[in-house]
C-alpha cells in the first residue's frame, strides 16, 4: 500500500461514439442517435487510473491540449491540489460546460488511480457511509411506443428495482396516457418518476402534475427549464403533496448548486460527477446538501457514481440510466448490476473496479 507522493507520468484521452439501441431516441426537448464517451487514462507509479465523461469530442481536445500538461508531474495522491489547479486553468475559457466536463473526466481518473495505488476499492478510500446504494431504472424515452415503454419499465420492476423513471414533454395529452400505461405495467407498489427535461411552461407543468398525481407519480424532474429557478420554486410550492421536484443535472460549478438551493427550487438536488467536476465536485455538492438538509440523487453514469454515492452523506439513490448502463457493460469489465434494487461496490476490485475492454471499445473509437 502506497502513502507517499507519486508523480503522474502521463495523461491520455480517447473518444468513442456509440449508436443508440433504437434510432433517434428522444426526451421532452432533445433527440439523439449516438452517445459520445470521452475516456481519460492517467498513469503513475506503474498503475493506470481511468475516468470518463459523456460529452462532446471538444472535451477531449481541452483535456489533451490544456489539462494534461497541468496534471503531468503533479502528485497523484494530492487530488484536491490538482483539482484546484485545473479549475484555475480554465478561468479564461469559461469554467462551466465543456471545461467542467473535462475536469470531471480527469478527476474521476485520478480517484480511480489513487485507490488503485492504495490497492483499495474507491468506496474504502473515500470512507463508506453505506455498503450499497439504491437505484432507479431510467429510460422510457418519448420516442418509444407505449409497448416499448411499458416493457422496459416493467422489466426493471421484475428485476427487483422498485422505482422507475420515464421521459415526458413531447405531447402533454399523450404524456397523461403514457403515464397511465406505465402505472398499469409496473403495478401498484413500484414508485413512478417522470422527467420533462424542461419541456413544459410553468402553469402547464402544474396542471400536468395534478393529472400525474392520479397515477401516484412521486418525482417530477425538470418540470420547467432548469435555469428558471423561480419557475421551479413555483412548481415546488404548487405540486401535489407527495410529489417532489428534482433538478441539478446541468449543474457544473458549486455556485450553480448553491443558487438552486437558495432559490428553493428543488426538493431533491441532482448532481452528475461526469459534469460537476468529478468525484471531488460531487462531494462538494454533497456537503452543500448536508449543510442545508436536502437529499441528493446522482444523474446517469452508474459505474462512476456507485462508489462515491456510497460514501456521500446525503445520497438517496443513483440513476440507472439505460443508455449509459448499456455502454458501460459494452466497454468495461467489472460493471455492477443492480441486486435487490441497489448497486453494491465490489470490495475485491481496487478503484472503481473497472477494466477497459479495449478490443470491444476499439470499433467505436473516433480518436
Amino acid at each position: 500500500m502506497r502513502s507517499s507522493a507519486v508523480d503522474v507520468d502521463d495523461v491520455t484521452v480517447s473518444t468513442y461514439r456509440v449508436p443508440t439501441d433504437t434510432p433517434n431516441e428522444s426526451d421532452g426537448t432533445y433527440v439523439w442517435n449516438a452517445t459520445t464517451l470521452v475516456l481519460v487514462e492517467i498513469a503513475a507509479g506503474g498503475t493506470t487510473g481511468l475516468g470518463f465523461t459523456y460529452a462532446d469530442e471538444s472535451t477531449a481536445r481541452l483535456i489533451h491540449d490544456t489539462l494534461a500538461s497541468i496534471v503531468r508531474g503533479m502528485d497523484a495522491m494530492a487530488i484536491n491540489g490538482i483539482w484546484a489547479a485545473l479549475v484555475s486553468a480554465v478561468r479564461n475559457i469559461g469554467r462551466t460546460g465543456v471545461a467542467s466536463m473535462a475536469i470531471s473526466g480527469v478527476d474521476v481518473a485520478l480517484w480511480d488511480l489513487k485507490a488503485k495505488l492504495l490497492d483499495q476499492p474507491l468506496i474504502t478510500v473515500l470512507g463508506a457511509a453505506r455498503s450499497g446504494v439504491p437505484v432507479y431504472g431510467s429510460g422510457g424515452f418519448t420516442s418509444y411506443s407505449v409497448d416499448q415503454l411499458t416493457r422496459q419499465l416493467a422489466g426493471w420492476v421484475e428485476e427487483g428495482i422498485p422505482r422507475v423513471k420515464m421521459k415526458i414533454g413531447r405531447d402533454a395529452a399523450a404524456d397523461v396516457e403514457r403515464v397511465k400505461a406505465a402505472r398499469r405495467a409496473i403495478g401498484e407498489d413500484a414508485e413512478l418518476f417522470v422527467d420533462a427535461n424542461g419541456a413544459y411552461a410553468r402553469k402547464q407543468a402544474i396542471a400536468q402534475a395534478q393529472r400525474f398525481a392520479e397515477q401516484r407519480v412521486t418525482w417530477f424532474e425538470e418540470p420547467v427549464y432548469h435555469r428558471d429557478l423561480e419557475g421551479l420554486a413555483l412548481c415546488r410550492d404548487r405540486l401535489p403533496a407527495g410529489m417532489e421536484v428534482s433538478v441539478g443535472e446541468y449543474g457544473y460549478a458549486p455556485d450553480e448548486f448553491t443558487s438552486i438551493i437558495e432559490a428553493g427550487a428543488a426538493d431533491v438536488l441532482q448532481a452528475d460527477a461526469t459534469r460537476c467536476e468529478g468525484v471531488t465536485g460531487l462531494l462538494v455538492v454533497d456537503g452543500l446538501c448536508e449543510a442545508t438538509n436536502i437529499p441528493l440523487s446522482t444523474h446517469c453514469a452508474p459505474s462512476i457514481h456507485a462508489h462515491p454515492a456510497c460514501a456521500a452523506k446525503r445520497v438517496r439513490h443513483v440513476e440507472y440510466f439505460y443508455d449509459h448502463a448499456r455502454i458501460e457493460h459494452l466497454f468495461f469489465d467489472g460493471v455492477l448490476t443492480p441486486r435487490d434494487g441497489a448497486l453494491h461496490p465490489d470490495l475485491t476490485r481496487p478503484g472503481l473496479g473497472l477494466e477497459l475492454k479495449r478490443a470491444d471499445a476499439r470499433k467505436y473509437a473516433t480518436s
